[in-house]
């Protein structure tokens, strides 16, 4: 059976103790281990940080981007085996795996105008024979500890910029699907990365607590569960650290009664099932202004949603995949016992579904609730599978106050032909990404990705412009030349510009 190891100082490196399973979703069975990190593997990954970071700080940008060029080049060539191992270890289907990876692939491009981006500022004769500038210069060693969802695409949200930026990385995949974070590690130091610069290591509780705690890793970015990222953000900045922590979400899409519903419809399957609803960017709930409006969308998707193609995630033109776990099926089924016992209508019940071929694979139908209630479980937190819930309102007013009254603000979107109606959504909504007939308003890696209130942690969003504040610091230098003929002459008065 191959085996994970971790990545330290450019060489595989094996911990002491105990593995971990890395398991086929669509199988039910082990297809890898995976090194499971102590505290003492931990501290080398950040000694080896430590090391590399002097000269890859001094290491010119232009230099740096150069290799930001091979590595895309290399994500490139080998984007059909990165696919697979995605979707193998979990489970979404491969089509949309491949669709993460090109995703990834945008922000190691963005990094590759990393020169442009860490130009400063200049000021010729700021005061009298005084120039001023400032600049962005790196933090230091920086890590990342990164959720299941995305095993490929949020790594690449964080060390392409860090390490652009002349930080050293330390890298902290999920344990459940690791292989792929590791493989694209491996891709970067064939791109000509120098040795240490980036660190992978595998693990849980004891390799977090580890960089948390760290004095010498400088910057922490989290993507996961909000009490997860809340316990970080908190620690973390207790610890003296630059923390970025992305939490949960509970994304809603409002429908007008004058919205294009079978086009709405459309586009909320993919919002609501693609990758089984294990996106936080994933629209959980459709509210619909007026009942009317809700009639015909449930009476649209619900044949939409018996026609799902459901199968294993490495087959191709599939619709959904397995969930990635089955402690993580079994809480999705859990959910929807509650829902149907708190007296929401299940009127698509995806239990019970048996993939031939796959009786072991973690398979769970779409499912969709109508007339639910705010004050419901399945309304308030975060399923994080296959299930659509419609709740029914008499105003976008009523739809607006509903969701701005939710204590996630991840994303969110409005099915309308209306362009006054939906200014006043966007500039109404509490609710850090927001959509316009797009159900899942992800930003290019040119703009910056982050949701608001329990959604994120922390001052700055995930990638685009945000991720180069994140990963440097701001340094501001005056400088005077006096003539050799000049005598200066004590000033007790506070300088000011022009003085």
């Amino acid at each position: 059976m191959e085996f994970i190891h971790h990545l330290i100082d450019g060489e595989p490196s094996d911990a002491p103790g105990a593995t971990l399973e890395v398991t086929n979703p669509s199988t039910g069975a082990v297809v890898r281990r995976v090194a499971n990190a102590d505290a003492a593997t931990a501290e080398r990954a950040i000694a080896a940080a430590q090391a590399a970071y002097p000269a890859w700080r001094d290491t010119p940008p232009a230099k740096r981007a150069q290799v930001m060029f091979r590595f895309k080049q290399l994500l490139e060539d080998n984007a059909e085996r990165l696919t697979h191992l995605v979707s193998e270890e979990h489970g979404k289907t491969f089509e949309d795996a491949g669709g993460e990876l090109r995703r990834g692939i945008e922000n190691v491009e963005y990094a590759c105008g990393v020169p442009e981006l860490l130009k400063g500022d200049y000021s010729h004769n700021a005061g009298p024979a005084i120039d001023a500038w400032s600049n962005f210069q790196p933090l230091g060693v920086v890590a990342g500890i990164t959720p299941f969802n995305f095993p490929a695409m949020v790594p690449l949200w964080m060390y392409p910029m860090a390490i652009a930026c002349g930080n050293t990385f330390i890298l902290k995949p999920s344990e459940r699907d690791p292989g792929s974070a590791l493989a694209i590690a491996e891709l970067l130091q064939e791109a000509g990365l120098p040795r240490g610069v980036i660190n992978v290591v595998h693990g849980g509780r004891e390799a977090v607590d580890a960089l948390i705690e760290s004095p010498h890793v400088k910057a922490l970015s989290f993507v996961g569960s909000t009490p997860i990222a809340e316990s970080i953000y908190g620690r973390g900045s207790a610890n003296g650290k630059r923390v970025q922590a992305l939490g949960g979400a509970k994304n809603h899409a409002v429908v007008l009664p004058d919205a294009d519903l079978e086009n709405a419809a459309n586009t909320l399957m993919g919002a609501a099932y693609g990758s089984c609803g294990e996106r936080c960017m994933a629209i959980s709930v459709a509210v619909c202004v007026g009942d009317e409006t809700a009639d015909r969308l449930v009476e649209s998707m619900l044949p939409k949603i018996a026609a799902l193609k459901i199968g294993p995630g490495t087959d191709k033109g599939l619709d959904m995949g397995p969930l990635v776990t089955g402690a993580h099926r079994d809480k999705v089924l859990g959910f929807i016992e509650e829902g149907v016992s708190s007296g929401a209508e299940l009127v698509a019940d995806g239990r019970g579904l048996t993939v031939p071929g796959y009786e072991n694979g973690f398979f769970l139908g779409g499912c969709l609730f109508d007339r639910v209630k705010p004050t419901m479980r399945i309304y308030r937190e975060e399923i994080f599978g296959p299930v659509l819930c419609v709740v029914r309102v008499a105003s976008l007013d009523e739809a607006i106050r509903l969701i701005n009254e939710h204590e996630y603000g991840n994303g969110t979107c409005l099915f309308t032909r209306d362009g006054e109606a939906a200014r006043r959504f966007a500039d109404s909504i509490e609710v850090g990404m927001v959509g316009i007939n797009v159900p899942l308003p992800v930003p290019v890696a040119y703009h910056s990705f982050g949701g608001w209130k329990r959604s994120l942690f922390g001052d700055l969003h995930a990638y685009g412009p945000d991720s180069v504040r994140f990963y440097t610091r701001r340094k501001a230098v005056s400088q005077r030349w006096p003539s050799a003929f000049e005598t200066t002459q004590a000033e007790f008065n506070f300088p000011s510009g022009g003085h």
